[in-house]
């Protein structure tokens, strides 16, 4: 994807600070944090999101995130960590192409990544359990 930032990344003609890179991933301070230490995981081939990685691409992601949430832990002493993975424009992603965030977070730092719950009935609940269920 010749106007996709991660894969200019990827491919050397923009510069990033990299903090982990395997022949699948490649894991690198954001440009623009949230937190000191935010870090992106980004696939080496482009998918645009979730629904286009591959069983290997997102079988390494979710390791290598624990990995980083703990070097950040050691490291920068946060009080807490997010992991983040928006997919699709109504989900906040803004860049097409898959990456994860790992943010650092601290006691009254102001991030908000999430809203109030809501309290829907549990027959809801039920009719939305039955329809994803997975099976074995």
């Amino acid at each position: 994807m010749s106007n996709c930032i991660f894969c200019k990344i990827i491919a050397g003609e923009i510069p990033c600070f990299k903090i982990y890179e395997d022949e699948n991933l490649l894991a690198i301070l954001d440009r623009f944090p949230s937190a000191t230490g935010h870090t992106l995981i980004i696939p080496k081939r482009h998918a645009a999101d979730i629904f286009e990685l591959n069983d290997a691409e997102a079988a390494g992601i979710l390791p290598l995130a624990k990995r980083i949430a703990e070097k950040i832990r050691t490291e920068l002493t946060p009080d807490g960590v997010n992991i983040v993975q928006n997919n699709g424009r109504a989900a906040g992603q803004e860049i097409f192409h898959y990456h994860m965030h790992i943010v650092p977070r601290n006691k009254n730092d102001g991030l908000k990544f999430n809203n109030p719950p809501t309290d829907p009935p549990l027959n809801e609940l039920a009719k939305t359990a039955e329809k994803l269920k997975l099976s074995e």
